[in-house]
């Protein structure tokens, strides 16, 4: 058996923890790695106490047909990365790597160009994290360094999901 090549393998916890997740659109899930020790993890799901979309049994961004990438104030989650970022130390991120693997809900498949949202891409370079690996399937992935996503300020082309 031939050894899983380091980065897939923290992808594919990532894909695990998704798993918790609670959207009845699509799920996330998000590791922290520095020095090869995993820092945190972070899921899709409604803040703490509060009650899931699952529980609910329904989604209010999918009740309103709201396209994918914007409106996210409408949603009762917070996303996984952010979850990885709150549970973490901003000294255990500086200089780390983060992990993102995205399902849809409805039949398993990976998230098509997965991808940050706005909000999340601010969280990631304010906690000083380098890098940004996502799935695209089970052996290809993307990396992103959060660096260019400062001096590529996509905030400033106002685009749909700002």
């Amino acid at each position: 058996m031939e050894r899983r090549d380091k980065v897939n393998y923290y992808l594919d916890i990532a894909e695990t923890v998704l798993e918790r997740g609670t959207c009845l659109r699509r799920n996330f899930g998000a590791i922290i790695v520095k020095n090869d020790e995993i820092v945190s993890t972070g899921y899709v799901g409604a803040p703490r106490n509060r009650q899931n979309c699952i529980d609910m049994g329904e989604c209010i961004r999918q009740k309103l047909n709201v396209p994918r990438g914007t409106r996210y104030e409408l949603c009762r989650s917070v996303h996984a990365e952010a979850n990885a970022i709150i549970s973490a130390s901003r000294s255990e991120m500086i200089g780390s790597a983060l992990y993102l693997v995205g399902k849809e809900k409805s039949d398993g498949t990976l998230v098509k160009n997965a991808m940050p949202c706005s909000m999340c891409k601010r969280m990631i370079i304010n906690a000083g994290i380098e890098k940004v690996y996502i799935r695209d399937d089970k052996e290809n992935y993307r990396v992103y360094n959060v660096v260019e996503w400062v001096h590529d300020d996509d905030s400033l082309e106002m685009k749909d999901n700002y």
